[in-house]
């Protein structure tokens, strides 16, 4: 079974090293609609208080027996896209060490994104209630975390308890890109809305870095915590001479420069300075943002799972 989980693994990283992110790409069929030996799926539908976006949750529950104390649960967002990335072999292996149940937060549509939705669930509001403009593409209407957040906590944890015995000392969120944003954005605000908290690629850019100071207000009352922070390292390439760059990446290329090449592992070095949690950090050198979203999955499941070793804890001072 290892063998397996490993050739998945392997398979997953050499599609995302060549894959361009593209927020637009359908997003076709999924282990929900194939089906799996380890895990059996459903949907629910899930509307916004105010009624403007609407979410399609998918839940998989192991077919293992929940233990004593209940499963526990790893609330995945842009569910659509991580639901798409997910492998058989990676059920498989999560069979193996205690299976947590698995919650794709994802939005009503047949695309891996939606892109207006996520900018606005994703993104934090600004101190006074200011207008948050997205940076990257100026029609979107950002500042959601909050409302989002009260959503996953008054409706969806509910839904997922009521579907399956949920162990809730064991309650673990991930996100990638905007989705690690609001990871990073709960664990600053709720810390206690869960026990693990895993940012793939955060977009630390946004509004010039509005999250690292979130990230020092923390720092200066902490609480416990257990955050593992993954990047990717490579750029995506400019585009030939002559030829015009999509304005969005262009964008996007701009907001990340003014910051330094090795924010996040700053802030991961910042916050183990504080002794007051666990951190892990890993880069990979070799993956730009997209390709992070699934080769970030892999050690999210088996760290919801328990699998300690899945991703080491930062260096000890």
């Amino acid at each position: 079974m290892k063998t397996a989980w490993l050739l998945g693994l392997s398979l997953a990283v050499c599609t995302a090293v060549m894959a361009k992110p593209d927020l637009s790409q359908p997003l076709g069929p999924t282990l929900a609609d194939r089906g799996s030996a380890h895990y059996r799926f459903g949907q629910h539908e899930v509307a916004s208080v105010d009624g403007q976006r609407h979410y399609r949750i998918t839940l998989a529950i192991p077919e293992q027996a929940a233990p004593r104390t209940g499963y526990p649960v790893l609330y995945l967002l842009d569910g659509n896209a991580a639901l798409g990335a997910l492998q058989d072999a990676q059920l498989a292996d999560l069979a193996e060490r205690g299976p947590p149940v698995l919650v794709f937060i994802g939005y009503a549509t047949d695309l891996r994104f939606d892109t207006a939705a996520r900018a606005y669930d994703y993104t934090p509001p600004l101190p006074g209630g200011e207008p948050v403009i997205d940076d990257i593409a100026r029609g979107r209407r950002g500042g959601g975390a909050d409302v989002f957040l009260d959503l996953l906590e008054q409706r969806i944890k509910p839904l997922v308890q009521a579907q399956a015995p949920i162990d809730v000392r064991r309650q673990s969120l991930w996100g990638h890109s905007y989705g690690g944003l609001l990871t990073l954005h709960a664990l600053f605000t709720r810390p206690a809305s869960f026990q693990r908290y895993i940012a793939a690629d955060p977009s630390l850019w946004w509004q010039g870095g509005f999250i690292l100071k979130e990230a020092q207000a923390f720092m200066a009352n902490p609480r416990t915590f257990d955050l593992t922070l993954l990047t990717g390292g490579a750029l995506r390439k400019p585009p030939p001479a002559g030829r015009d760059e999509d304005p969005q990446v262009r964008a996007r290329r701009a907001a990340i420069a003014a910051l330094p090449a090795n924010a996040a592992e700053q802030l991961a070095g910042q916050l183990a300075a504080t002794a007051h949690g666990e951190v892990r950090y890993r880069r990979y050198p070799e993956l730009s943002h997209g390709p992070m979203l699934p080769a970030s999955l892999g050690p999210a499941l088996r760290l919801s799972a328990g699998d300690e070793a899945a991703i080491a804890p930062w260096p000890s001072p």
